[in-house]
């Protein structure tokens, strides 16, 4: 938007970075992306993210590939008309071998489609607003506010401990 402004605030100390997190939930300002340099379990509770729904994909592609895997079996022992002495054409136990290697493959290809459809990846706008100093010692928070608030969200990060300057 045009009228929202961006402030981009640099934290030493993770556990200053997580105290500005959690003290933005109480103003009017968005919370818009924090950058670590290393996974933070501080960081992690003062965003109170929801669970991540990956594992449901997870779940579908693996019952999917399960299915098709018996399906799969099934179906191209029934085209073949091959004499098997008595025995049935379409046999359970030697199946779930077959599905049980189709269940991992499409497990597989449940939780990568979850975790790009649940992060919104690819997404490259996120690469311009990045400081580099983000992936060395530094915690990054970035934030925006309306027009004419900018002052007063620069004042929040200093009087948190943070370096902070307007994008």
């Amino acid at each position: 938007m045009a009228d929202e402004k961006r402030v981009m605030s640099l934290f030493v100390d993770e556990t200053r970075a997580a105290s500005a997190i959690e003290g933005l939930h109480g103003h009017p300002w968005k919370l818009e992306e924090v950058h670590s340099p290393i996974p933070s379990d501080k960081i992690l509770g003062a965003l109170k993210r929801k669970k991540s729904r990956v594992g449901y994909f997870t779940l579908a592609g693996g019952v999917i590939g399960f299915l098709s895997g018996i399906g799969l079996a099934a179906y191209t022992a029934t085209q073949w008309n091959l004499i098997v002495s008595g025995k049935p054409v379409v046999a359970l136990i030697p199946f779930l071998i077959v599905g049980f290697e189709f269940t991992i493959l499409f497990a597989v290809f449940g939780n990568v489609f979850g975790l790009l459809v649940q992060t919104n990846l690819p997404e490259f706008d996120s690469l311009r607003l990045y400081d580099q100093r983000c992936s060395g010692e530094h915690f990054g928070i970035l934030a925006s506010c309306s027009e004419g608030q900018e002052n007063e969200l620069l004042a929040f990060f200093h009087g948190k401990g943070g370096e902070a300057r307007l994008i």
